[in-house]
């Protein structure tokens, strides 16, 4: 038991029934900040409310949601800067307009979550808008279970601990200074909207999405398994079929679902894992001949299920399965040998060379993955994905005459693929 200012704090009793309190409401796993931390929050909130016994606040913010808010306050993580990580950013753009740029489609859509004070969202925002897109061609939703952070981002008033990157030319185009502090334009201000929500809520994702790109950075690590479990399905409900997830550093091992790596292991991006190999449709059977119908042909090799015979190589899904396994796991090296192993001992096929395209772009590669994606083509021109990875790459390498064809090309598949 520890007394400070005449106000009593039971690291036992108190302390110990308000981290369970912040399990349940936030996910937060105590031991990730510390209990030192969790009792300075709980010794502010004492003095401000003058509570005398940690006991007897615990069972004040379980009664009272408003007191329970201003708790999450003090303890939540909410620090910051513009343009963190600007390798994250870069990437981010280059996938944004080449999905910006296909004819016909809506804006692209975009989530923070959370999004701290406003920073992670405006750099978002401000890179795209430097980039030559017009706000109409995206959208970005951004969401903070801390009131007090969304209230600074809706200000938009930033201090010199904001801008911390060796670049912040940005800030010349995009803030006017104001005493110490710097006030962010307008014209950026309204590209993002912002809302109060708890991503770790069960409820959260409902009326929501879907979205091409989401931030999750720096949230899981602080999450009890339980926390970082219901964020995965709010995400994996969130993301669009082909979208891209953003993490923290330290973050990718902890996503327990089928994802790979989306770029370079610099920018921790990550996609959907491959997805099932769909089974060729039977054929029709053949017409009757004189009232009868001959007998069924025997079943080729492929269909007979690889238990039935002992020894038998293993198919496409099984590799895409084992090389997609290792490369959750950032195996890339590993998945790549699987891959290249089956190419001796499969038929060609699309989805093998494309998911070797993926792992030689995560390994920074990009010249073998430009390579996979275009031996992905060769064998299904209606390859979508492979189309839009080139566009990317060659946005990237400033090839703004070939992006552009490949866009235009994937538009016209995906036009294809739409239902009627």
């Amino acid at each position: 038991m520890k007394r400070t200012s005449g106000r009593t704090v039971d690291r036992a009793g108190g302390v110990a029934a308000i981290e369970g309190l912040l399990r349940d409401w936030i996910g937060l796993d105590a031991t990730t900040i510390g209990t030192p931390a969790v009792e300075r929050a709980v010794r502010a909130r004492m003095a401000a409310t003058g509570a005398d016994d940690s006991g007897a606040y615990a069972s004040r913010v379980e009664r009272d949601p408003a007191e329970r808010d201003l708790l999450v306050e003090e303890v939540v993580v909410g620090e910051s800067w513009f343009f963190r990580d600007l390798q994250v950013f870069e990437f981010v753009v280059d996938v944004v307009v080449t999905r910006a740029g296909l004819p016909g489609r809506g804006p692209v859509r975009i989530l923070c979550a959370p999004c701290a004070g406003g920073e992670e969202p405006y750099s978002v925002a401000m890179a795209l808008l430097d980039a030559g897109l017009k706000p109409e061609q995206f959208t970005i939703d951004a969401v903070d279970v801390s009131r007090a952070a969304l209230a600074r981002a809706a200000r938009g008033r930033y201090s010199a601990n904001a801008f911390r990157n060796a670049d912040c030319s940005f800030r010349d185009r995009w803030f006017t200074a104001e005493g110490s502090g710097a006030i962010l334009s307008p014209a950026v201000r309204s590209c993002v909207a912002f809302a109060q929500a708890n991503v770790v809520d069960e409820a959260f994702p409902a009326g929501r999405g879907p979205y091409d790109v989401i931030f999750c950075r720096n949230l899981l690590i602080y999450l009890t398994p339980e926390g970082r479990r219901r964020v995965e399905t709010a995400i994996d409900r969130l993301l669009t079929r082909d979208g891209v997830l953003v993490l923290g550093a330290a973050e990718p091992p902890i996503l327990k679902g089928d994802w790979l790596p989306a770029g370079t292991a610099a920018v921790f991006a990550m996609r959907r894992g491959v997805r099932p190999v769909p089974l060729p449709a039977p054929a029709p059977p053949r017409p009757a001949v004189h009232g009868r119908r001959p007998p069924a042909p025997p079943l080729p090799p492929a269909a007979v299920p690889a238990a039935a015979a002992e020894g038998a190589p293993p198919t496409l899904a099984d590799v895409l399965a084992e090389a997609g396994a290792l490369a959750n796991q950032q195996r890339l090296a590993e998945a790549l040998e699987i891959c290249a192993r089956s190419r001796q001992r499969l038929p060609p096929a699309p989805e093998l060379f494309f998911l070797m395209g993926m792992l030689h772009q995560a390994a920074g590669d990009i010249d073998r993955a430009e390579g996979c994606f275009h031996k992905t083509l060769y064998l299904d021109a209606t390859h979508d994905e492979a189309l839009l990875a080139l566009a990317l790459l060659a946005t990237r390498r400033g090839d703004v005459r070939m992006a552009e064809t490949y866009r235009q090309s994937a538009a016209r598949v995906l036009a294809r693929k739409e239902p009627p």
